[in-house]
């Protein structure tokens, strides 16, 4: 098999190298735009998973990367909730969290480690080639995109691969330093400007000097405050060393092709082959750096795509079956990588917590640690967070209560606890009539514990409905209904129970789920009311466009269904 391989990064380099050691006959050609040693930032970071995955698939390379990285297992973090200066201003406190494996190496170390293992093997490697039409590669079986956010073979492809691109309202800069850090290191600091924070971690600590990643962020209004726009590099690099001098301790921050301040973007494709052509790592998805595991997916790509072209049937079919093995992994992966990066998105929002908790909210932000995670992890974090938040909900005398079991209290409205039944549909209702089932339902969740229950979405008028068994709240019989149900929520648990109100729109008048959730046939069907004249899908009725008459009756539903709710 002859594969064209369009970019010399890790992903590139590593599914080269397992092409090769799979088949020695495969003709692997890597082609890379930069000269050697050419790359973007300073250092990357694994966590303990990730090497062992990638030993399996190949020891040599593995054992070349161990003899590089920093090892560490603590996270430190320092906030500063107050700008120096300012009245009655707090000091900055540190906090440290252990129990997290991670290993952290330059960016150029392993480039170089993958190339000499990509040339060992077999690989033919030519740098400095520039493609201008990624189509000019597909003489060969296989073409993979592996050139990363710029991604040329995506962009010419784009109508199969459909990217969606999400520019996010940050400005962050990639630096290094030559500070000796022992652990991964988070720095938060209030400014005359606003908030800035750093994501640090080291990489290298021998030979001398010793490096660290330094990846500063600031929100964009925080950014222009600051005049960070209007300075060159070096003004640049004089202002956060000045910035950050406390920090730094007298060693200075270095700049290599960063690119400048740039916004992150979250890349997604609706698809990652076109017949003979396959883009992985960030070509088809980014994850943010506030997990660190943009190479840590690229090179499990490569592990698996490889896994997948050494198997039987047709190039298209065998990219297919790579893509669908590995996309849920990519989006469970991704979905965190949103959740830390929404998290640092608005840190601000947690600087009036003590430092346990900030850095408890820190540890598990991305919910791939959990609080029973943490406790194993760092059982002396975890339990401080846990006599904080859990002494003023508990007994005189008894132990803490565990953060998810304290009541919260909104407005005038208390919760016995933090656990939310979410709204599900169940589709049982008769013309929104709701019944013993939706008494069961509801009434067995409150019963069990949970502090709130939400309803099912419950429409505010009959062409509302997605469904003929969807629950309603447009006729007083619905109103004594739902209050039976009310009744027994509060009368049997100490639950507090909110009515979700909705409109369908568009997606109305299909048949319920077990059905084939199918348009609705024209005797049973009603006219479907949207904002455009859009049908929901190629089956579906087009709906008639809402007048301004359509409009006011709609928030008229609203405000009756909810005057009911309440009663």
């Amino acid at each position: 098999m002859r594969i064209n391989i369009l970019g010399g990064g890790p992903d590139g380099l590593y599914l080269g190298t397992l092409l090769k050691k799979q088949n020695a006959a495969h003709d692997v050609r890597i082609l890379e735009r930069n000269r050697p040693g050419e790359t973007f930032g300073f250092g990357v970071v694994f966590s303990d998973q990730t090497l062992e995955n990638l030993e399996a698939a190949d020891p040599e390379s593995m054992a070349a990367i161990r003899a590089r990285f920093a090892r560490w297992e603590d996270i430190d973090t320092w906030y500063s909730p107050d700008a120096p200066g300012q009245a009655g201003a707090r000091a900055g406190t540190w906090t440290r969290s252990t129990g997290h494996g991670f290993c952290g190496l330059a960016r150029v170390e392993l480039l170089k480690i993958l190339e000499r293992r990509a040339r060992e093997v077999g690989c033919r490697l030519e740098q400095e080639r520039e493609v201008a039409d990624p189509e000019a590669l597909r003489d060969a079986d296989v073409l993979v995109g592996a050139d990363g956010i710029n991604s040329r073979v995506r962009a010419r492809y784009a109508e199969t691969f459909r990217p969606e691109i999400d520019l996010r309202p940050c400005r962050f800069l990639w630096l290094g330093t030559t500070l000796p850090l022992a652990a991964f290191t988070f720095l938060f600091g209030q400014t005359a400007h606003g908030l800035f924070q750093i994501h640090a971690y080291p990489y290298q600590r021998d030979p001398d000097p010793a490096l660290s990643t330094f990846i500063v962020e600031c929100q964009e209004d925080v950014w222009q405050r600051a005049g960070l726009g209007r300075m060159d590099e070096q003004q640049t690099l004089d202002f956060l060393s000045t910035l950050f001098a406390p920090h730094l301790k007298g060693h200075p921050l270095l700049i290599r092709n960063s690119g400048g301040w740039r916004r992150f973007p979250v890349i997604r494709c609706a698809r990652w082959h076109h017949e003979n052509v396959v883009i992985l790592g960030d070509a088809a998805h980014t994850a943010h750096f506030s997990i660190g595991s943009g190479t840590k997916l690229a090179m499990e790509d490569a592990i698996l795509l490889a896994k997948a072209l050494g198997r039987d049937g047709g190039v298209p079919e065998r990219l297919a079956a790579y893509e669908a093995e590995r996309r849920p992994e990519v989006d469970r992966i991704q979905h965190a990588a949103r959740t830390s990066m929404e998290w640092f998105e608005n840190t601000a929002r947690y600087l009036h917590q003590t430092p346990a908790q900030f850095n408890f909210n820190l540890m598990t932000r991305s919910k791939r640690i959990t609080y029973d995670n943490l406790l194993i992890r760092d059982r002396e974090l975890t339990e401080q967070v846990t006599a904080e938040l859990g002494a003023a909900g508990a007994a005189v005398g008894a132990a803490p209560v565990p953060p998810a079991f304290l009541p919260f209290r909104l407005r005038g409205l208390t919760l016995p606890n933090r656990i939310v039944v979410s709204p599900m549909c169940q589709y049982r209702a008769a013309d929104g009539l709701i019944n013993d089932w939706h008494l069961v339902h509801l009434g067995s969740r409150a019963v069990g514990g949970a502090g709130l229950i939400l309803t099912e979405a419950t429409a505010v008028s009959p062409e509302g409905r997605i469904t003929p068994g969807c629950a309603g709240m447009y006729r007083l019989e619905h109103r004594d209904a739902w209050r039976r149900v009310v009744d027994f929520v509060h009368g049997s648990s100490g639950a507090k129970i909110g009515l979700q109100l909705a409109h369908a729109g568009r997606k109305g008048a299909r048949t319920v789920p077990w059905e084939g959730d199918l348009p609705l046939p024209p005797a049973a069907a009603w006219e479907l009311l949207a904002p455009s004249a859009i049908p929901w899908d190629a089956d579906a009725a087009t709906p008639r466009a809402m007048a301004a008459a359509d409009l006011l009756k709609l928030e008229q539903d609203f405000v009756r269904s909810a005057q009911w709710a309440a009663e």
